[in-house]
């Protein structure tokens, strides 16, 4: 691989970041699933607990995700999120892998009615990437907390 084409791949691996945290925050699954691999897998087991005091703040969250027809919205429906990701480290590992850390903050508005309003979190994204025939996709995620604040 030439030094271009690595460096295209990061480009294009930040790119599918950026679209993956839209389409979440967006509710929208198709561009989710877009970006996707085929047989990906989505832990996000503990991703909304604090590490600090072990309240998990979104219990529905608890799930992983296996194969791309697997992403689901509904768990977040009447939420409104906010991701932003900082601080990129993507190592491009061979011609068709690659793996990255990504620094995020992300804030979820909760419906009314529930016991909290808001919830700040900020942590990591550790996360693996498969050139498919028609691009770079997410291939394994992994979330961990640093912190969280909620009200």
């Amino acid at each position: 691989m030439t030094e271009t084409e690595r460096l295209a791949a990061i480009e294009a691996i930040r790119n599918i970041k950026a679209k993956y945290w839209r389409g979440v925050d967006q509710g929208d699954a198709a561009l989710v699933r877009s970006i996707l691999a085929a047989d990906c897998v989505l832990d996000f087991r503990g991703c909304c607990t604090d590490p600090t005091s072990g309240t998990d703040f979104l219990p529905q969250m608890n799930i992983v995700m296996t194969g791309r027809d697997s992403w689901q919205a509904q768990a977040l429906a009447g939420y409104v999120t906010s991701h932003q990701g900082h601080q990129a480290e993507i190592d491009v590992t061979g011609p068709d892998t690659a793996e990255a850390i990504w620094t995020f903050t992300d804030r979820f508005f909760y419906p009314a009615g529930m016991q909290y309003s808001r919830f700040t979190g900020y942590g990591y994204y550790y996360e693996t990437y498969a050139r498919e025939a028609d691009g770079w996709k997410i291939k394994t995620t992994r979330i961990t907390r640093l912190f969280v604040e909620a009200a």
